[in-house]
């Protein structure tokens, strides 16, 4: 059996995106984003050009997830592109290191928040994240309309406390006009201009996360409307949030105190609201976290369906259950995930896998033009706006960014790199298996 319903709404897609964007990420970032940048306004300017080059990343992959509206979304469509070796690795690479690493993270990052609350032990903490992990699969496993239904709730429970705090620091931060008219300590035109770039390339991580509905494609009703709008959409609102919340906290806290803070929204929410601020901000955290872990959970697994599928991985996480989900896969990402929860090692395994992630975003962008080339006569559901534009300059910026993790960090790129190359034998393995089973 195949996945073959399309129940998907625009808004379980939306809410699917954005609630694996809007990570815990979003509560960090922005205070690296005011240290690197030295003023308020290119700390905004700093978001702004993270979102522009983030949705021309969306405008350009929604083109091929409309052409390819099946499980598993660029596996499919650099298969299609390239060749079913490159396909496979990105499939590769996200099964086994960037998904379950993710996931790991942001479910012990959920804990550590749920420990602010009451006194957790690490071993709870893990234990708990585990628990988390294995549960949130079983339960994606009950059936497609609960996987969207629970997306859905924590997304909003987020962007409830998100609007929360973003509303109470302008309503009750006081005058904070002088913050953004001035400098920051140690601002200087050398290193404003050094800091942006490294600023944007922050704000860029934060909103990473944006391709996972292509993911889904083969649940998408009407997927040649609802990708693009909900890639679109999805993009416009986190980029909008980002900015609202940077805006706020450098409104609630005076200049020297937003520079020098680590924790910069939950300092900020301190700072105007006492006690209860913290609380807020800490159960924004767990929402953004448990929202975060579903989604990835949810999409992830259609890739490994999807590999599964095609003969490129065991033939059992093929299987699609009563409720016409790939449980298989579902508890094979959660258990593998879960062990790198228990080995800690999931943060420094996706660290080496940046590079990866951005070649494989410029093998996207460039795979529009070879598609259209290759198929010159043939009908688009959907097409990118400002062609071949978007895409050239999202894919320039994306082979920069690879560009820069081979200068600044070249035995991370090279062990990322190493990692996905183990790809090549299993693909060669699977491969044969297949051939020779036919």
């Amino acid at each position: 059996m195949s996945i073959t319903t399309r129940e998907l709404t625009l808004l379980d897609a939306l809410m699917l995106n954005i609630g694996v964007m809007l990570a815990a990420a979003l509560f960090v970032i922005p205070g690296v984003v005011i240290s690197n940048t030295g003023t308020a306004w290119l700390s905004a300017l700093a978001w702004l050009t993270a979102g522009a080059i983030t949705w021309c990343g969306a405008a350009t992959f929604s083109e091929l997830g409309a052409r390819y509206p099946q499980a598993g979304g660029p596996y499919v469509f650099l298969g299609q592109a390239y060749s079913p070796l490159w396909g496979f690795l990105f499939g590769w690479t996200l099964l086994v290191v960037i998904q379950p690493a993710s996931i790991a993270a942001l479910a012990i990052a959920g804990m550590t928040y749920v420990g602010a609350l009451t006194p957790l032990s690490p071993v709870i903490t893990t234990g708990g994240a585990v628990a988390l992990i294995l549960g949130l699969s079983i339960w994606n496993a009950a059936g497609l309309r609960r996987s969207a239904a629970i997306q859905s709730v924590l997304t909003v429970v987020k962007l409830v406390l998100l609007t929360m705090i973003v509303v109470g620091f302008f309503w009750y931060g006081g005058d904070g006009m002088d913050t953004f008219r001035a400098p920051f300590p140690d601002a200087t035109l050398t290193r404003t201009v050094a800091g942006f770039g490294a600023a944007v390339a922050a704000a860029l991580w934060a909103f990473s996360g944006w391709t996972g509905v292509t993911l889904v494609g083969g649940e998408l009703r009407n997927p040649s409307v609802t990708l693009p709008r909900a890639m679109s959409y999805s993009v416009i609102a986190t980029t909008v949030l980002a900015l609202l919340l940077t805006s706020g906290v450098l409104w609630a806290l005076p200049p020297i105190a937003a520079f020098d803070s680590q924790r910069i929204v939950a300092d900020a929410a301190t700072h105007v609201f006492g006690s209860v601020g913290s609380l807020v901000v800490t159960l924004a955290v767990i929402a953004s976290c448990l929202a975060a872990v579903n989604g990835l959970l949810f999409s992830g697994a259609r890739v490994t369906y999807a590999l599964a599928r095609d003969g490129l991985f065991a033939n059992w996480a093929a299987t699609v259950n009563e409720q016409k989900v790939p449980g298989n896969a579902l508890l094979c990402q959660g258990i593998w995930a879960s062990f790198l929860t228990l080995t800690g090692r999931y943060e420094q395994l996706f660290t080496y896998v940046v590079v990866a992630v951005w070649l494989f975003y410029m093998l996207g962008a460039f795979a529009v033009v070879i598609l259209r080339y290759r198929h010159q006569n043939d009908s688009r559901p959907h097409e990118v706006a400002g062609y071949p534009y978007i895409p050239v300059i999202f894919g320039t910026v994306a082979w920069a960014l690879v560009l820069q993790t081979l200068w600044s960090h070249p035995w991370d790129a090279i062990i990322g790199t190493s990692l996905v190359l183990t790809g090549i034998p299993a693909f060669w393995y699977w491969s044969r298996r297949t051939n020779r089973d036919v």
